[in-house]
């Protein structure tokens, strides 16, 4: 599968992030602190779609072995190399019958003209997020991961993504919230780009600041950034 250059490469100094930091303090800090970031690059659209099927519940290494048998089989992940298999051969792939069952969904969609994966980026993210989650096991989530990470919409807030709820807290320095809302709250001081300020919360746990143990003014104090 050849692969995509990444919808998101975020510097410093790029325009829309200046503009997040200009906004909000908090996340102008953050910035620095996390520097530059690069999504992965990204194969067509059905292999996204379909990558993320496979992948639901499942641990990063299993979902990658999984894929690859998937495509041994099929010999791409394609709507029509996978519906040409049988749901025994996909299972035994490592499939479980609610993801071939999805999988099969997704295709039929495709190939039907249902979902057409190329007009995509001539709706509003709101436009897509309802013609994906008309598939079979795709959801709200899946749907906005999917605006981000495969078409770059720049303005997607994912409100029920416990991993941003969780950065928000730290990088807010928020007190406990009964209703969880901490990205809700964060969110209120960006004006755009909520998809970019989410990248930097993300990035900032897979670098491990989030879990370090110290408050997000501690270590920004601590390692100088103003």
């Amino acid at each position: 599968m050849k692969l995509g250059k990444p919808v998101f490469e975020l510097h410093p100094n790029e325009p829309r992030v200046q503009a997040l930091a200009s906004a909000d303090p908090r996340m102008s800090r953050l910035i620095a602190l996390i520097g530059s970031l690069a999504t992965k690059p990204q194969g067509p659209l059905f292999t996204e779609l379909a990558r993320s099927i496979i992948s639901q519940q499942i641990s990063v290494k299993a979902a990658s072995t999984i894929r690859g048998r998937v495509i041994e089989l099929a010999g791409e992940l394609a709507p029509a190399a996978l519906l040409a298999q049988s749901d025994a051969d996909l299972r035994a792939a490592g499939l479980s019958t609610s993801k071939v069952a999805y999988l099969k969904d997704l295709s039929d969609k495709v190939l039907s003209g249902q979902l057409d994966l190329d007009r995509l980026q001539e709706l509003t993210d709101e436009e897509v997020i309802a013609k994906l989650i008309s598939v079979k096991g795709i959801g709200r989530w899946s749907a906005e991961m999917f605006l981000i990470f495969a078409l770059g919409r720049e303005h997607v807030v994912s409100y029920g993504d416990a991993g941003l709820q969780r950065a928000a807290k730290w990088v807010y320095d928020m007190e406990e919230r009964a209703d969880r809302k901490y990205l809700q709250q964060a969110a209120a001081g960006w004006p755009s780009y909520g998809s970019i300020a989410s990248l930097y919360l993300w990035e900032s746990i897979n670098q491990g600041h989030v879990d370090s143990g110290e408050t997000f003014t501690e270590r920004a104090d601590r390692l100088k950034i103003d």
